[in-house]
């Protein structure tokens, strides 16, 4: 087993662990402990609310979730030798659940409390849980399901330096100002309620809670992008803007459909993951990767090959408005048309959507260029289900 680097306590939150983590983005958050290049290490995590979720029947704690709290993040780690300009190379090993703790859940957020992609259709607070069985998971909650999961991290990234932190806050204060009083909000801006910042005490973590971004979105650092095919043996090339990059991962999610669209999205868990890091020098000029992470996927995938494909195009499903190519739309209809086809099949409208955000679903981009409809597909897997679903 790789060094055990950053360990947690399941019975602590991340600010009380003997090494905090930390939930903000910040050049400033000081480094949880350091690496060479070529070092291969473990590092534990928290599930992305910090406990807040609980093993019961009740939604209850969804709806009423602190979403200041999120994301808890195992890091940063200071790789020894890297600089602005590098590209810090990282291989995810393995990752996995914690055998004391072979659960984790998905829920829909209350459209007053952090909403979801569909929360104009599903206002209300829902909770499922989902219990492990090696790759297997299966719920008490959305029955006669069973699939594979491709276990991954929603959450991985490394610092911006204070020019891009401060352009993040000004563009997203930007967009807030266009509709200050939306719910949910169109960004989180920064708030000292519930701030984790490493080590920070007195008069700096005052500073860097006031200036730290949100962990919410995907930024040019990566961060909460939730590809769920970034798992096992998948290489990321990570553009570094500050000295030691700083890598910072956590969110585990057991399975995830694509698009994450119940934002309590996915199988959260707590878990662990095995790290390789290495280091481009002055990558980012070489491959022109500068503004956002590439990676290479790795082998690791579940071998669905019947599936039912539900469309979707860019007509408002409120007004019946015409819009031009809005592929937002064009998923959000898509995703619409398959829970309603599971409705016919017993489930209710809240189990087929926490469905589509846990199973491994595959969203894609059909077409963007046939005005002024973008299709979108969702392809919904046949064999995850106890039965044939398909229409006779």
């Amino acid at each position: 087993m790789p060094n055990k680097l950053f360990k947690v306590d399941l019975n602590k939150t991340m600010d009380k662990q003997d090494v905090p983590g930390h939930n903000r983005w910040h050049p400033d958050i000081p480094a949880a402990f350091s690496v060479d290049p070529g070092e291969t290490f473990r590092m534990e995590c928290l599930d992305w609310t910090d406990g807040q979720i609980s093993n019961n029947d009740d939604p209850s704690d969804i709806r009423d979730v602190n979403l200041e709290r999120v994301h808890v993040l195992s890091g940063p780690v200071h790789v020894n030798g890297v600089e602005p300009g590098d590209l810090l190379v990282v291989d995810i090993l393995d990752i996995g659940a914690f055998s004391a703790h072979e659960w984790g859940f998905n829920g829909v957020f209350a459209k007053e409390n952090g909403g979801s992609f569909l929360t104009d259709h599903y206002p209300e607070a829902a909770k499922s849980i989902w219990d492990f069985e090696g790759i297997y998971a299966t719920s008490r909650h959305v029955p006669n399901v069973k699939f594979a999961g491709i276990i991954h991290p929603g959450l991985i990234g490394v610092a911006p330096s204070q020019g891009m932190l401060d352009e993040w806050n000004r563009r997203e204060k930007d967009l807030v100002d266009q509709n200050p009083n939306r719910v949910p909000p169109l960004a989180n801006l920064p708030t000292k309620d519930n701030v984790v910042l490493g080590g920070l005490t007195g008069e700096e973590f005052d500073r860097v809670a006031k200036e730290g971004a949100r962990t919410v979105p995907p930024r040019e650092n990566g961060g909460n992008c939730d590809i769920k095919n970034l798992s096992r043996g998948s290489k990321v090339y990570f553009p570094v803007f500050v000295d030691g990059a700083k890598l910072s991962v956590g969110d585990l999610h057991f399975s995830q459909g694509d698009g994450e669209i119940t934002f309590c999205g996915g199988i959260e868990m707590p878990g662990w993951i095995d790290l390789h890091v290495d280091v481009i020098k002055g990558g980012m000029e070489k491959y022109q990767i500068k503004k956002n992470p590439a990676f290479r996927p790795g082998p690791m995938d579940p071998h669905y090959n019947e599936y039912i494909v539900f469309e979707g195009v860019s007509v408002n499903e409120f007004s019946g408005k015409q819009t031009y190519l809005d592929a937002n739309i064009a998923y959000r209809n898509a995703c619409l048309n398959a829970i309603e086809f599971l409705k016919t099949h017993g489930f209710t409208g809240e189990q087929a959507y926490m469905l589509l955000g846990s199973a491994p679903v595959q969203g894609h981009l059909a077409g963007v260029v046939d005005i002024p409809n973008s299709c979108c597909t969702l392809s919904l897997p046949k064999d995850i289900f106890t039965k044939d679903i398909l229409p006779k």
